[in-house]
């Protein structure tokens, strides 16, 4: 059996100190015996994200790490999207991410006497309408789709309060905004401008007179849950052709992440996207899952890009919260992949962990702070003791320079 090649991208498990954490950040502070052994045993320190006037991302740090420069080649987030939940995109169409939000009046209210339009009384109040599961967004995301689906305009399920909608011959150039930028703000200075935007804007007053007096939404409220009462459209653009990385570098290879957003670059790339199965706590990261998933198709591939990202309420949490996550990501994910890897001879694993594209310190480099990272190869003979660990403070005292991320996958390639 030939080398097994495996990335692991932890979105958000890079951090700032926080005061309630000594100044410590959580990976200083969590228990992370596997990622710690990779950095002593591997190449460690910094990857430079190029992303220079590009909103700050994960995606940016999975093309950039998969050898695509995002300056040049990313289209906005929903081509992706549509790509990893297999629709197929036309030239001239337009994917647009629609995101399921609550929005309330000035007051408080969010009923129809309320809600009346999108205007300046109207707050977005919760940019994940409360979480929202997937059977019940279907639902709503479906009778968006039978009243306001045409031949020019389609909606596709996708999870949770994440969807898409197509748009042939659609507008690119329109300025939008990302729902979690508007939060608890007044929605009117945020709709989206620009040729085309009307249609945009008609859409999502239309999305607010189906969805506000749906009985899914009726029935979240008796329940004490925040209602889906809204489409907030954002994150437009056109497919882009990207070079495949399986033929660049003559491998098999799949990507197991369960993001849509993620696979879909992967696809792009010319990688087989695999969707892990759930957890069994619901709303816990199916960390173990996903190492099982990977595991599984490195039997069959010499390559697997792994994405797992931190939910958002977690990765703005400021407290020990975030403590166990990181640990449940060390010992599930990264310490079953590595005793899988272990079974399967000899084999490189890349880890990096970039902060949340909600946060994270300036860093010159387009607002994108850079990614702590290691390059492994195992197994080794002699397993080195040494004091370092795979966190920010050791990331920056490394001896490896800043590395372009863009070259990570030469490396983790390479002959020798």
């Amino acid at each position: 059996m030939g080398m097994k090649y495996v990335v692991l991208h932890g979105e958000g498990l890079a951090d700032r100190p926080h005061p309630n954490l000594q100044g410590k950040t959580p990976l200083q502070v969590a228990g992370t015996p596997n990622m710690d052994f990779l950095a002593r045993n591997g190449e460690f320190g910094l990857l430079a994200i190029p992303a220079e006037g590009l909103t700050p991302g994960s995606d940016l740090t999975e093309l950039a790490m998969l050898g695509q420069d995002p300056r040049k080649s990313y289209p906005g987030p929903a081509p992706f999207d549509a790509a990893g939940l297999g629709v197929a995109l036309g030239d001239q169409d337009v994917a647009v991410r629609c995101h399921m939000v609550t929005l309330r009046s000035a007051q408080g209210g969010r009923g129809a006497a309320d809600l009346k339009k999108l205007g300046a009384n109207v707050i977005l109040e919760d940019e994940t309408a409360g979480g929202i599961q997937t059977e019940e967004a279907r639902e709503l995301i479906d009778a968006i789709n039978e009243q306001l689906g045409s031949e020019v305009i389609q909606f596709y399920p996708g999870t949770g309060h994440r969807h898409v909608m197509v748009w042939v011959g659609g507008k690119a150039r329109i300025t939008c905004h990302a729902p979690h930028d508007v939060k608890d703000k007044p929605v009117a200075d945020f709709l989206p401008t620009g040729e085309g935007s009307e249609i945009l804007r008609q859409v999502m007053e239309a999305s607010l007179v189906i969805l506000r007096d749906h009985p899914v939404n009726g029935q979240r409220e008796k329940e004490g849950l925040r209602p889906a009462n809204c489409l907030w459209l954002w994150g437009q653009g056109r497919a882009t052709r990207l070079p495949s990385l399986t033929e660049r570098f003559n491998v098999t290879g799949a990507i197991v992440s369960p993001s849509e957003l993620h696979r879909g670059i992967g696809i792009c790339l010319g990688l087989e996207g695999v969707a892990p199965t759930e957890g069994t706590v619901p709303g816990a990261v199916p960390y173990r899952s996903v190492a099982e998933a990977a595991l599984s198709e490195l039997e069959k591939k010499d390559f697997v890009y792994v994405h797992v990202g931190m939910p958002v309420e977690m990765a703005e949490e400021e407290s020990k919260a975030k403590l166990k996550l990181v640990e449940d990501f060390d010992r599930d994910l990264v310490g079953t992949l590595l005793g899988g890897l272990s079974k399967l001879g000899a084999h490189r694993v890349a880890l990096a962990c970039d902060h949340s594209g909600h946060q994270g310190p300036p860093s010159g480099q387009g607002g994108m702070p850079p990614a702590l990272f290691t390059l492994y190869q195992g197994p080794v003979a002699r397993p080195q003791d040494g004091a370092r660990g795979f966190n920010e403070a050791d990331a920056m005292e490394s001896q490896t320079k800043l590395l372009d991320a863009t070259k990570l996958m030469a490396r983790l390639f390479r002959k020798d």
